[in-house]
């Protein structure tokens, strides 16, 4: 194809997505990223032009060709890992990629490259394997000159989905708990994967190609986490099979979260696709001439394992304990102000307080409380609640010192235990954001 073409990246910010568009940009083509949410990318990453739209909407070509003006190829890094509120698969991956392949073919798209992943199938009963394959399946049968990228486990320094998951069961303090741990796996270093795009989009590997991007070695998952706990640099420690049925309920409850706002590596589908293994056959890559692919060992030599690494491993374990926590303080705070709400006015009362106004007091108080417990377990509703709490506990203080300060001397401190709670909610909010 040439030089200095450009290229709109789908997905842009994301595992695959920035390392992708910046490898497009380090090679001199101009890179244009569409996605859902592109404010913080378009601060960090201003060498990239950026769009802002939800990908799941655009479902008929003609929505798609603004977008495609003054572009010569298209890299597809976008996906989901089930449905929920925020991702609907089969318009993501497979409704909006039919349109997006339609208009490529108005307007003479000169390569497409579509991001899959190992092991997709028609017949597969889960939605992620199955959209991926109806999209490579309505690639395959365009016009259009194409490669289609099947990557195995991505390796990357991004520390969110599946990559979080490593770092988080590898900085189990005692124990890894694991429901198997002898699923196949094969890795791939997202270095890899970018510089296979840019070798598809820079025409070195022969297009119309389905490619799988793994590495040579198949290992146990078992031995993959025991090999990030290795880089992650703590100490051996003992592998603990789970029971099945344990698997089934952290699936069930990492769907529910998805409902809130949360996007947890745990949900079924994750699981389900665990289960089946990681494993794909890149002889394909190789007999095109395309470039050696790292080993796991490799790509962690290449990834800088920081004590940043060791923070995010462990405070990626804490994160949902801290939400929880928060949220059961602050609901069981103001459910005991409803129950003993006489108790509670009478704190006021016996110093000067109306009656009705003490009890006002107290149970829009409580009110507040279950709100702000309520709030801090929806995602998008976390920074909102953690200003809530701060703001709350500040006033708190100070109308409990103007108007009951003998309560600071109290031999149960009731006053000073809520401050270690303020400054966990500011510990909840820095751990809110996923990317």
């Amino acid at each position: 194809m040439g030089f200095s073409c450009g290229v709109l990246v789908l997905g842009a910010y994301g595992l695959i997505g920035l390392p992708v568009s910046l490898k497009l940009v380090d090679a001199g083509h101009c890179v244009t990223g569409l996605g859902r949410d592109v404010a913080r990318a378009r601060i960090s990453y201003p060498q990239v032009t950026w769009n802002e739209q939800d990908i799941a909407y655009l479902t008929d070509a003609s929505a798609w060709l603004p977008f495609l003006s003054d572009v010569d190829a298209v890299v597809n890094c976008a996906g989901a890992l089930q449905d929920s509120p925020r991702d609907n698969l089969h318009a993501l991956q497979f409704e909006a990629m039919k349109a997006l392949f339609e208009a490529c073919e108005r307007v003479g798209i000169k390569q497409v490259v579509q991001i899959s992943a190992v092991g997709v199938s028609l017949e597969s009963n889960v939605t992620f394997s199955h959209t991926k394959a109806q999209a490579d399946a309505a690639l395959a049968a365009s016009n259009l000159p194409w490669t289609i990228l099947r990557p195995g486990l991505v390796l990357a320094p991004n520390a969110y989905g599946g990559t979080a998951l490593l770092r988080g069961l590898a900085s189990f303090p005692f124990a890894i708990p694991l429901l198997d741990g002898q699923q196949r796996v094969q890795t791939v270093s997202i270095d890899d994967v970018a510089e296979a795009v840019l070798a598809a989009i820079e025409g070195r590997v022969r297009d119309r190609t389905i490619y799988d991007l793994v590495e040579s070695d198949t290992h146990s998952l078992q031995e993959v986490i025991l090999a990030f706990r290795s880089w992650l640099g703590h100490p051996p420690a003992p592998v603990v099979k789970m029971p099945s049925w344990f698997g089934v309920l952290t699936g069930r409850l990492g769907d529910l979260l998805s409902y809130l706002g949360w996007r947890s590596p745990l949900r079924t589908t994750a699981i389900l696709q665990l289960g089946v293994g990681v494993v794909g056959d890149a002889s394909t890559w190789r007999k095109e001439g395309g470039h050696r692919l790292r080993s796991l060992d490799e790509s962690l030599r290449h990834l800088p394992a920081t004590v940043q690494e060791r923070w995010f491993g462990r405070m990626w374990l804490l994160k949902p304990a801290i939400i929880a926590v928060l949220s059961f303080f602050w609901l069981a705070s103001g459910m005991i102000g409803l129950v003993e709400l006489d108790s509670a006015s009478a704190l006021l009362t016996e110093r000067g307080w109306g009656r009705e106004m003490a009890m006002l007091a107290v149970l829009c108080g409580s009110l507040i409380d279950i709100v702000l417990g309520a709030m801090i377990l929806v995602r998008r509703f976390v920074k909102a609640a953690v200003s809530g709490m701060i703001g709350v506990t500040a006033l708190y203080l100070m109308a409990a010192t103007l108007f009951t300060p003998d309560i600071w001397l109290d031999p149960l401190g009731p006053l000073i235990k809520v401050i270690p709670g303020a400054f966990l909610a500011l510990v909840a909010c820095a751990l809110a954001e996923e990317r």
